[in-house]
């Protein structure tokens, strides 16, 4: 699976220059709002050094990482679920994504305008935050407008349905996001995942702060809260791998924003990476975190998974201490998993399958 980011925020926030510097992708950059309409779409390797070392002892013909697919989605503007700023097609962009990325201006850049005129992170996430809302609000509303009724008339089914839409709309009514909400995951999640809400989406909210700020820790009512300076990562994207490194520990950064962003997101989603190694390719592969193996094997390929056997595995860092594959296995180290094994991050898979 491939994990797609949609970016948002206000105009002139510095999204598509964020967008740009992540994807090294040239968005249409300028100051005045609606420079973005259909959205830029960027493919961005996700950096794993554990893929690179494997790869080396392995003596790899080929080395794939897991991707991640960045959205860059136009500015969102107050009363955009009414089809302000092209709003509606902006607000469908949102809904084709797995997270949604929230970029908050928090640099004071003079010659920049800002469409409220003055500098308010936590204004502006609400007001983006809002617009997700009311256009959530609008859906529950007219999915009860049709439930209701025949509800009444003895179908379990949509009396259920019905529940679960009162309890989102409640929650929407005051303002609060739908994915503040517990919702169990067998009996109401597979309908609450139908409605294709906006606010049931995991939101990562990124701080664009002036370079000189990129280190200090910041207030601010939404979490989790990422600071980058887009800035920096537009002259990290110009630089080599190298230099990049160097600019970063000049800056007394341990990672750039990119890492930042897409480990904050992993973590928020409950992904995890496992890995394939030999001497035609090593590859990383994103699952969810407590997928069992058989299920592992099938987003490799579907045979994989319709005959699973068994899964011979070994954990990355027992793979390093080892080797090699042959003198992991001399050491005992590598195992055999059956079909109720749950992959664990970074662990070196090996199927057999009929």
């Amino acid at each position: 699976m491939s994990l797609s980011i949609g970016i948002v925020g206000l105009p002139n926030v510095g999204k598509s220059t964020l967008f740009t510097a992540l994807t090294k992708k040239q968005a249409e950059i300028a100051n005045y709002p609606f420079t973005t309409i259909d959205p830029n779409v960027g493919v961005v390797p996700v950096p794993d050094p554990r893929v690179t070392h494997l790869a080396q002892l392995s003596h790899s013909q080929k080395t794939i990482y897991t991707t991640v697919n960045f959205v860059d989605i136009a500015g969102l503007v107050k009363d955009a679920h009414k089809g302000e700023g092209l709003g509606n097609k902006f607000l469908s962009h949102i809904r084709e994504v797995d997270a949604i990325a929230e970029v908050v201006r928090f640099f004071t850049d003079p010659d920049i305008t800002h469409v409220a005129d003055s500098i308010d992170p936590a204004r502006d996430a609400e007001i983006i935050n809002l617009e997700l809302v009311l256009a959530d609000l609008a859906t529950v509303t007219e999915q009860l407008a049709k439930k209701e009724k025949p509800a009444t008339m003895g179908d379990k089914e949509l009396a259920f349905e019905v529940a679960i839409l009162q309890k989102i709309k409640h929650t929407l009514e005051a303002g609060k996001l739908a994915n503040t909400l517990p919702f169990d995951p067998l009996e109401e999640w597979p309908f609450v995942k139908s409605l294709n809400l906006l606010t049931i989406k995991p939101i990562l909210y990124i701080a664009n702060v002036d370079e000189d700020a990129v280190t200090k820790s910041f207030t601010f009512p939404y979490q989790p809260l990422i600071t980058i300076s887009a800035k920096i990562e537009a002259e990290l994207a110009g630089l080599s791998d190298t230099e990049a490194k160097e600019y970063l520990k000049s800056l007394d950064l341990a990672t750039s924003g990119l890492e930042k962003l897409i480990q904050t997101a992993y973590e928020t989603l409950g992904l995890i990476t496992f890995l394939t190694t030999g001497e035609d390719e090593t590859r990383a592969w994103t699952i969810r975190r407590g997928t069992r193996a058989p299920q592992a094997a099938g987003v490799i390929h579907s045979d994989f998974e319709k005959g699973f056997i068994r899964a011979e595995t070994i954990s990355y860092d027992d793979f390093i201490k080892a080797g090699s594959e042959v003198r992991a296995k001399e050491l005992g180290l590598m195992r055999t998993e059956g079909k109720e094994y749950i992959v664990r991050d970074g662990d070196i898979m090996h199927f057999r399958f009929n």
